[in-house]
């Protein structure tokens, strides 16, 4: 499960955000750009204060590509013993010199490269084996202009899911920021990252330069479940997402389900077993409803609520791997996709092909999952809840 990272400027603010439970404390200066850096001073009085309990983490500034500079301003941030040194990087000519500047850095530090979405097409496709090579403990999707928007407006939650996968999978630590806002949390969740980062959300009007509101840090904080410190960790806990208001909790069973659906959402695909239907994409219309699981008679915030985002980011994720020969294969991929969510008990997917002659031909078919399903049940009926999904 992810873990929250909470931006914050001082002390003060690091008092708030961690008695809002976030998992790790970020020290920066908003004022100063996506990463402005604070004084070393101030990131010392935060580790005074957490005294070991949440990690830290600081932000080394937005540094010109100058190997010197970086490394110099890098290798001050780590003298305060912070848990995990930001560094953020821009395309340019001296990226990989900068990058190996902080080798023997990297040997003794958890070092986190910072990329920024605004400048996605430019930093070249080896870049996740640089940072490997060159010792990185993890790396992070920002936004460096926070002007022209949040994440989500410059990558599609699918594109920012393969930007978990591929860092992922060379072993780095993958974090994700932003502007991210509330309705965000959800969606990229059910990509798997390693933290969630946050700023304005956590603020007064959501204005990332003003103080942190702990009610605001709270209610982000109820959006990530918590993460399991202990054991081996299950693939889906649901005694901690009920505990996070995420699923039914036993006293609580019995309220039933509602359904969330989207009609009609048309997409171009790559699809079709015949020759002719290779090579080219035809539009292919979605029908979805999934039946999920209520936590509450009275839903107030997006833990309560299972957004049809999810469904619509689901299809386009699938969509975006390649061609696909069976519109029936297309289907259960996307009904597995969904099933995953853990409050999802049943789905009902239909997938039409509207090109192939005067109307439309595909399939439709029901899926469910017996054990979710078996949540369903009158209120005072006895309900077990394991730690696996099937």
């Amino acid at each position: 499960m992810a873990r929250m990272l909470a931006s914050v400027q001082n002390r003060e603010e690091a008092e708030l955000v961690f008695q809002s439970g976030a998992d790790i404390i970020d020290l920066k200066n908003p004022a100063n750009g996506a990463l402005g850096a604070v004084d070393p001073a101030k990131v010392l009085e935060v580790i005074d204060f957490v005294d070991g309990r949440c990690a830290v983490s600081a932000a080394c500034g937005d540094l010109p590509m100058d190997p010197e500079i970086i490394r110099a301003t890098a290798e001050r941030f780590a003298a305060t013993g912070a848990d995990y040194i930001k560094i953020g990087f821009f395309p340019s000519p001296n990226l990989s010199r900068c990058m190996e500047a902080l080798r023997s850095l990297a040997t003794h530090n958890k070092l986190i490269g910072v990329l920024f979405a605004d400048y996605k097409d430019k930093y070249g496709s080896d870049l996740f084996d640089r940072l490997k090579a060159n010792g990185f403990h993890g790396v992070m999707i920002d936004t460096a202009d926070k002007s022209k928007g949040r994440l989500l407006a410059h990558m599609a939650p699918d594109q920012i899911g393969n930007f978990i996968t591929e860092g992922q999978a060379r072993g780095l630590m993958v974090g994700v920021a932003g502007s991210l806002e509330a309705p965000d949390v959800p969606r990229l969740l059910a990509y798997s990252p390693d933290y969630l980062g946050f700023r304005g959300a956590l603020c007064s009007g959501r204005d990332r330069t003003a103080a942190i509101d702990l009610r605001a840090a709270i209610k982000i904080r109820g959006l990530i479940p918590a993460v399991q410190e202990n054991g081996p960790p299950a693939r889906v806990d649901y005694k901690l997402l009920a505990a996070r208001g995420y699923y039914p909790d036993p006293a609580q069973a019995g309220l039933g389900t509602d359904k969330i659906f989207v009609r009609a959402f048309v997409l171009p695909v790559q699809i079709g077993a015949y020759s002719f239907e290779h090579g080219k994409s035809q539009n292919v219309s979605f029908d979805v409803t999934a039946d999920v699981l209520r936590v509450t008679r009275n839903p107030e915030d997006m833990r309560h609520v299972v957004s049809y985002d999810l469904i619509m980011d689901g299809i386009r994720a699938i969509v975006g791997r390649g061609h696909v020969e069976l519109v029936e294969t297309l289907a259960e991929q996307i009904a597995s996709f969904i099933l995953e969510n853990p409050r999802v008990t049943q789905v009902t997917v239909r997938a039409e092909k509207l090109e192939l002659g005067a109307g439309g031909v595909g399939v439709e078919i029901e899926r469910k999952n017996e054990i979710k399903a078996s949540l369903v049940k009158p209120r005072g009926a006895p309900v077990q809840i394991g730690h696996k999904s099937p």
